[in-house]
């Protein structure tokens, strides 16, 4: 599978930004996605889960109440609407594949990530 993600940018505190990854491959509607995080210098973060159907989601704490994760199956594609963003959400934001449906079987590997600017 390759992935592909998009909609990064440079936004003011308190702003919303919304990325979406594209995945190549057939495999897309049975497997998880996820989406990671990571600052130059530090290890890449969790985000958010999604499984297989889209019904069973998980957040990083951080995070809570402020993005979404959500996916198309139908265009082999999964999105993370970004709102009230803060300054420490500046970071490199890939997705990554699930190894099984369910969002407990891990994620991995990740695609290019696109760069997100939180100015404050």
């Amino acid at each position: 599978v390759q992935l592909q993600a998009s909609g990064g940018g440079l936004v003011q505190a308190g702003g919303s930004l919304k990325l979406s990854c594209v995945a190549s491959g057939s495999t897309f509607s049975n497997i998880a996605m996820a989406w990671y995080r990571q600052v130059p210098g530090s290890e890449r973060d969790f985000v958010a889960g999604i499984d297989w159907k889209g019904d069973d989601k998980l957040y990083k704490n951080s995070v809570k109440g402020r993005f979404a994760i959500s996916r198309d199956n139908t265009k082999n594609t999964v999105y993370l609407q970004m709102n009230n963003l803060k300054p420490e959400d500046t970071a490199i934001y890939s997705c990554a594949v699930g190894r099984l449906a369910v969002i407990a079987g891990g994620f991995g590997p990740w695609g290019p990530g696109t760069l997100v600017t939180v100015s404050s």
